[in-house]
């Protein structure tokens, strides 16, 4: 894209779209839910993919953490997947 201004927007609005599902995560989690935790990681790791996010959407352990019931695993990936995301929050603004 030649126009900085409207790829930060862009991508800040993408970055933006990725909370709801890490909260949505967070709660799946905590509830044991792992139907959700394993779908959720996967909705993600596609999102962050799609806008250039590739450390972030390097979240494929988390899927299979959550397929066997290994749920700290998962609170410990998010916590790396949140960080992941702030970074890239960060760095959209600097474009």
């Amino acid at each position: 894209m030649d126009d900085p201004k409207s790829m930060r927007e862009i991508l800040a609005v993408r970055v933006d779209d990725r909370s709801r599902p890490l909260q949505l995560l967070a709660g799946a989690i905590r509830e044991g839910d792992t139907e959700r935790s394993v779908r959720l990681p996967h909705y993600c790791q596609g999102a962050c993919a799609n806008v250039g996010a590739n450390r972030a959407a390097g979240i494929k352990e988390m899927e299979k953490s959550a397929a066997a019931g290994e749920f700290a695993t998962c609170a410990k990936s998010l916590a790396g997947l949140g960080q992941e995301v702030d970074l890239l929050r960060s760095a959209a603004k600097t474009l």
